[in-house]
């Protein structure tokens, strides 16, 4: 099921990172611990729905806010969770127009806490900022407007003419800046085709401004 792909993800996920810091390596220690001692509902674990193939659309005061389609949805009961493979998917602004589309292997969305976390191959365009994002690993809080990827995973970004990598990205959709606190790299392309103008900063941060 969906539902364990997206908790072995996560666990996968949680192993590189104890590779790479020992901090990291307490910090899950100390997060999974809770986790995996709590009592195991089988409502939770067996989905209520299963859609194969689907197009779902949610509608607010009869304007679509978002519009997803997958090869395998999962929905389940007690809570608002969804799990899905093989994911496009577009969210709307309140007059209607495209904001946000993109594309994954794997979501998991909890429409009521408004958190949703992306995995594998994701292709994500804001399109009033005219930016693409691609990463393995990205989680959106609807609440505080912020999307954030692992401390060591990384982000392309894709501006204009301007191309940046990096670990640790941070977004804010409020104050439309976001931040890279690990390594970056970064390309910009000027006006004579033959010419790149490259920049490299390592073990630094980095800060931007999306307009």
């Amino acid at each position: 099921m969906l539902k364990s792909a997206k908790k072995t993800r996560e666990k996968i996920l949680k192993k590189s990172n104890r590779i790479s810091s020992l901090c990291a390596l307490c910090l899950l220690f100390s997060s999974c611990s809770l986790k995996y001692s709590e009592t195991v509902n089988s409502e939770d674990t067996v989905p209520e729905f299963i859609f194969e193939e689907t197009n779902l659309v949610r509608y607010e005061n009869n304007k679509p806010t978002l519009e997803l389609s997958a090869g395998s949805l999962e929905q389940y009961k007690n809570n608002d969770e969804t799990y899905g493979k093989d994911v496009t998917f577009k969210a709307y602004n309140d007059a209607g127009e495209v904001e946000t589309e993109g594309s994954c292997g794997i979501i998991f969305a909890d429409s009521g806490k408004k958190l949703y976390e992306l995995y594998d191959d994701i292709n994500l365009y804001n399109v009033p900022e005219n930016m693409r994002f691609y990463a393995n690993m990205l989680k959106w809080n609807g609440n505080s407007e912020q999307l954030t990827s692992g401390r060591s995973d990384m982000v392309k970004i894709e501006k204009d003419d301007t191309i940046m990598r990096g670990s640790g990205f941070t977004a804010s959709g409020i104050s439309k800046t976001f931040s890279f606190r690990g390594n970056i790299t970064g390309t910009i392309e000027t006006s004579d085709e033959e010419k790149d103008q490259s920049e490299v900063v390592e073990n630094g941060a980095a800060v931007g401004n999306a307009e």
